[in-house]
């Protein structure tokens, strides 16, 4: 049996937002605009990105709207009535509420009645888990459709006062400022079946390594700014004093980061000798790097290791749809699928390294033309 992505979707909140609009909306920090913002946004590359807040810092759509609207959206393209859906697998970072499940509120939304659910939850490569989990449910034979879905509203974090209320006379520290310039909001949305439609994507496997055993926390929430201090947000005495002490910002340990892409280079370099991969035969590469400063290193490494993937294979809509965590690769898909020139038995490469504490996700597809 094979299992395909007969259907892709998105979401995206609001207008684009261009570099010089970005404090008009999170906010400046104590009334003064950031000293990092231009650097970091010179390294990442990102032109335009979309919030799900506004400049009075209200929520416009949650996370589970955003991500039902996906989901119709990916429907609405096959022509599949929700109530045909046997599995919804949900993938996010943060859902808007701590319990229940981000899968249970977007069943909600959507009302899908009577379905198998699956919430994944992690950071960046989480949408895969929650798609193979999903594939392997097909390929099992427990059901003949999936919907998956991966959405993130991070911009929540990314508010102002969220900065100022923690209790520091020192400037906001690198960690905790640099994803602030790095990450947005949106969603995606892939439909599985058993059976291609007129033009499909057959996933042929998805494999991850994680390096969770070797590696500390990289990319974290619900730490202190203290790094002697080892509580947890929810050891505080109150949540007032967990904020205070800065356990409730978004961090970055940018000391690690370029692991991520050595990391990532070394599990490519595991498939082909597992023979899961021929770079020669690949004809797309669908990977979600964070930032234009990893591109060219991937690249660089890639060549040294004697595999490289000619750049002009590469596709990615990073600079203009932003860095959306889980979501990305399912919004990068579901735009390729719908500009991209590709053909029948075309091979499409898909990778989502993650920095959370290491983990890098892989898929390969094979594009099959029903005649």
């Amino acid at each position: 049996m094979n299992v395909y992505i007969t259907s892709t979707g998105s979401h995206l909140p609001g207008p684009p937002i261009a570099n010089d609009e970005i404090e008009n909306v999170l906010g400046l920090v104590h009334k003064k605009p950031s000293r990092l913002k231009k650097k970091i946004l010179e390294s990442n590359g990102i032109v335009t990105r979309h919030y799900a807040i506004n400049q009075q810092h209200e929520t416009t759509i949650s996370n589970s709207e955003m991500a039902a609207l996906a989901g119709q959206n990916c429907l609405d393209g096959a022509g599949l009535p929700k109530s045909r859906i046997s599995m919804l697998s949900c993938a996010t970072s943060q859902g808007d509420l701590v319990l229940p499940g981000f899968g249970s509120m977007v069943q909600a939304e959507m009302q899908i009645p009577d379905v198998e659910l699956h919430s994944a939850h992690g950071i960046c490569s989480c949408s895969l888990m929650a798609l193979k989990a999903a594939y392997t449910n097909l390929l099992a034979g427990e059901h003949d459709n999936a919907l998956v879905v991966a959405s993130e509203l991070c911009s929540r974090l990314f508010k102002s006062s969220r900065y100022e209320v923690v209790n520091s006379d020192k400037p906001i520290d690198f960690n905790a400022e640099f994803l602030r310039w790095m990450l947005s909001d949106g969603a995606g949305a892939c439909l599985l079946q058993t059976k291609p439609t007129a033009k499909s994507f057959r996933i042929d496997w998805i494999r991850s390594y994680s390096h969770a055993d070797a590696f500390p926390v990289c990319m974290s929430v619900g730490a202190p700014s203290d790094s002697n201090d080892q509580r947890s947000w929810q050891d505080f005495a109150s949540y007032a004093e967990a904020e205070a002490a800065g356990a409730l910002l978004i961090r970055q340990d940018v000391r690690l980061l370029d692991n991520i892409v050595k990391l990532g280079v070394d599990g490519f370099l595991r498939l082909i000798d597992e023979g899961r991969v021929k770079p020669a035969d690949i004809d797309h590469v669908l990977c979600h790097y964070s930032s234009d400063y990893f591109r060219s290193r991937i690249f660089d490494m890639l060549t040294v290791a004697g595999v490289a993937i000619p750049q002009q294979r590469w596709y990615t809509n990073l600079y203009t749809r932003g860095n959306t965590g889980c979501a990305a690769l399912f919004i990068m898909l579901d735009e390729f699928s719908k500009t991209q020139k590709y053909k029948n038995g075309d091979q499409i490469m898909c990778m989502v390294p993650e920095s959370g504490r290491f983990n890098t996700a892989y898929m390969k597809l094979t594009v099959v033309e029903k005649t």
